[in-house]
């Protein structure tokens, strides 16, 4: 099954851990990604520690878990190919949305493109 298919098809829950330049770790939750036609796919991200450490460092991880019972998902290793800030863009590629004032503490909005380097199994 492609990505595009998987994550449209799944839930569960993403964790995506980034590395500043200095080799310093961050995971944060994030939800699915967005797949792209040319078989990347995206984030939405606000201006935080994981877009902060993106910009330092290409290189990225994300596991997926799928819901349900067994240990089911993903484990992919990404590199930063681009980035957009285009917000009507970001917009129409959402799912979830938030109160006025934490929409505001969010701002702006990126959306960073990944290409997949390697994609495993959550287990074996």
């Amino acid at each position: 099954m492609e990505l595009k298919d998987y994550f449209e098809q799944k839930h569960g829950l993403g964790v995506l851990s980034t590395c500043d330049s200095e080799g310093k770790i961050n995971s944060a939750v994030y939800s699915r990604p967005v797949s792209v036609e040319n078989g990347s796919i995206a984030f939405i991200m606000t201006s935080r520690k994981s877009y902060a450490n993106i910009q330092q460092n290409p290189n990225a991880f994300y596991l997926f878990v799928e819901e349900g019972k067994g240990y089911k998902g993903k484990r992919l290793s990404l590199t930063k190919t681009e980035e957009s800030t285009d917000q009507v863009l970001i917009e129409s590629l959402r799912r979830r949305f938030y109160s006025e004032e934490k929409e505001q503490a969010m701002s702006p909005l990126h959306l960073v493109y990944f290409r997949v380097d390697r994609e495993r199994p959550l287990l074996g």
